[in-house]
């Protein structure tokens, strides 16, 4: 019985019977619950997504109650028809038409308030789904950068399809499972205590007891290896997610088989506690079944004896007996409901826990929005540490004056991209402070701040969207000649144009049916959409030959023009013309000045030059030694 039954029970859950039936079950969770849980503060939290339609909660309740009531009084009909039709009591026989009717009447209400209940409720339950998926997202989005560094996504995103659903799940287990069953066994108790002899109502008393502990003790015991099944599942979900994320590299080293095999180690284990899940599901259903049998038997046995010595009529064998078939029937389902319930109250912990979960970097109270002025940048004295032990940037002191260009070299790893993370207000430093207009960019909106800051990051992601719709993301009200402009400055608009859907072309997922020099140039045309007085040049023409990138090095320099630029560079060639370089190295600036000034210090600036310039000429030159042609 039990969850043998599910597919014909939980009409309004055909995503759960559908994943349970397979072997998955979007309620389950993927770790174990944690031992301060609050159950009751959880619902409560959730109480207000549900409350907004609080007159469909009350109706749906109603009608909930109203379907039980006709659910009861069919059996009462129904003995009273058998009784009418006993010829042994009524010799002459004549047609129970309007009990008939009666009985009709009651299926037919019990039907009808039962999908009154569903069709009512149905807008609160996916108001409810909606309007707490949007509040995540929103949460998720507002989280710092170094959530969103550590998490695991495929992971994150099964926690998060599961906590959103567990609120429809609760309410589905709970106000429409949970509380018609015992109110349906309270008018069954009542109507048997009133009409026969104590011990039926104990009987049946005593049975659903002994059923509902032996239940919830199997299952329990069961949930070990659900717990075990639903972790090594989110498990095998985020090692596919990132071989197919790392498509590419996968594909570098040939390492096919491997990911197919460590996907597969997991899935065996999987496999072992599933196998261990459905043998102790069999032996709950047999169980339960055993339980139900033994009881349904007794107060047949007593039912029977009563008919034979004439305290009971033909009728009222025939209400027992249907009561009993209506009792047990929704018990069956108990296993299912206590397991998902359990099930869905850890999954909204989770959720519960994430949206408790404050951002690293948030605004001051009251915080003003930015006022850029002339768009002046300083850092002063800026440290900073990604982990406390490993200090990334150790009193980082410089200035860019309005409508200057500052670049920043130095070797990999010596903190460059951190300088426009910090700017960006990604981190917030732990030592010194960084200035905007004057501005410590702690002090204003975040919001004010990036509206003000255009960045053309090392490493470009592209929406799995359109071309158009990557650059006007920008600036998704700016016209369209506005983009087509942009594209152009960023070299791109030829390309785009020769293209069959043209600026309809979607990019794939991460941009991965363009190139790296293509992907880098729509988040320039997109950073030249933007305007933004202040700008951010991370490595960004790395991903670009030496013919695009003098082509669009150009088009950097007129939108830079006008603009304050904070230029991160590890192609030195492409920041000879800045007002100031800073040579960067473990954190600290150790050479400034010009590209001729650095030269002449025949510092570290000066040999990174010539390394560059030596693997350049290299470059330039036939295997045989030649020019190439």
């Amino acid at each position: 019985m039990g969850e043998g039954l599910e597919a014909l029970y939980c009409e309004a859950c055909v995503h759960e019977r559908t994943m349970v039936s397979s072997g998955y079950t979007s309620s389950g969770y993927t770790e174990e619950p944690h031992k301060d849980r609050d159950d009751l503060r959880n619902v409560r939290a959730m109480l207000p997504y549900v409350w907004e339609y609080r007159g469909r909660v009350l109706l749906a309740l109603a009608s909930l109650l109203l379907a039980k009531v006709a659910n009861v009084g069919v059996p009462l009909v129904l003995k009273a028809i058998v009784d009418a039709l006993d010829p042994g009591r009524h010799p002459g026989l004549v047609l129970p038409v309007a009990l008939l009717a009666a009985y009709g009447a009651l299926k037919m209400s019990s039907a009808f308030f039962n999908e009154l209940r569903d069709a009512v409720f149905a807008k609160v339950r996916y108001r409810a789904m909606r309007r707490l998926s949007n509040r995540v997202l929103a949460h998720l989005l507002d989280l710092s950068l170094r959530f969103h560094l550590e998490r695991k996504t495929g992971a994150i995103f099964r926690d998060l399809e599961r906590g959103t659903r567990s609120v429809s799940t609760l309410l589905n287990y709970m106000v429409f499972n949970v509380l018609p069953t015992l109110v349906e066994l309270g008018l069954v108790a009542a109507v048997l205590l009133t009409r026969y002899d104590l011990v039926f109502a104990l009987v049946t008393l005593v049975t659903v007891l002994i059923y509902a502990w032996f239940t919830f003790a199997i299952t329990d015991w069961r949930m070990n290896f659900r717990h075990e099944m639903n972790r090594l599942e989110s498990e095998a979900n985020t090692q596919a997610v990132d071989s197919l994320i790392n498509y590419e590299t996968v594909k570098y080293f040939g390492n096919e088989g491997d990911e197919v095999r460590r996907y597969d180690r997991t899935l065996s284990g999987w496999e072992h506690a599933a196998v261990q899940s459905q043998t102790s599901m069999s032996a709950l259903n047999f169980g339960q079944a055993a339980i139900i049998a033994v009881g349904v038997t007794l107060l047949m046995v007593l039912a029977a004896q009563g008919v034979v010595t004439g305290t009971m009529t033909l009728g009222d064998l025939v209400l027992v007996n249907a009561f009993l078939l209506q009792l047990f029937i929704p018990l069956n389902y108990l296993g299912i409901v206590y397991r998902q319930i359990k099930y869905s109250l850890a999954d909204m912990d989770l959720l519960v826990r994430l949206l408790r979960r404050v951002p690293e970097i948030r605004d001051r109270p009251g915080a003003p929005g930015l006022v850029v002025g002339a768009g002046g940048v300083r850092f002063e004295a800026v440290d900073f540490a990604y982990q406390p032990d490993r200090p990334i940037l150790r009193g980082v002191d410089f200035e860019i004056r309005p409508g200057t260009k500052v670049a920043v070299v130095g070797p990999s790893g010596a903190g460059k991209s951190t300088l426009g993370r910090l700017l960006y207000r990604f981190f917030d430093v732990t030592g010194g402070r960084i200035l905007v207009g004057g501005q410590d960019v702690r002090d204003v909106t975040q919001a004010s701040l990036r509206a003000a800051v255009g960045i053309v990051p090392q490493d470009t992601v592209l929406f799995n969207d359109t071309i158009y719709f990557n650059i006007a993301y920008a600036r998704p009200t700016a016209p369209r000649e506005a983009v087509e402009r942009a594209a152009r400055l960023a070299n791109i608009h030829e390309f785009i144009a020769s293209l069959p859907q043209g600026y309809e072309t979607v990019v794939g997922e991460r941009g991965l049916k363009l190139s790296g020099g293509e992907k880098q140039r729509v988040a320039i045309a997109r950073v030249i959409l933007k305007d933004s007085p202040i700008l951010i040049f991370d490595e960004a023409t790395s991903a670009l030959d030496t013919r695009a990138e003098r082509a669009i090095q150009k088009a950097l320099d007129e939108v830079a023009a006008a603009h304050t630029t904070l230029v991160i560079a590890h192609r030195l060639s492409t920041v000879v013309d800045a007002d100031r370089i800073l040579v960067l190295d473990q954190g600290r600036i150790v050479e400034q000045g010009g590209h001729h000034e650095l030269l002449a210090a025949d510092g570290l600036y000066a040999r990174m030059w010539e390394l560059q310039q030596a693997e350049e000429g290299q470059a330039g030159l036939s295997p045989r030694g030649g020019l190439r042609g």
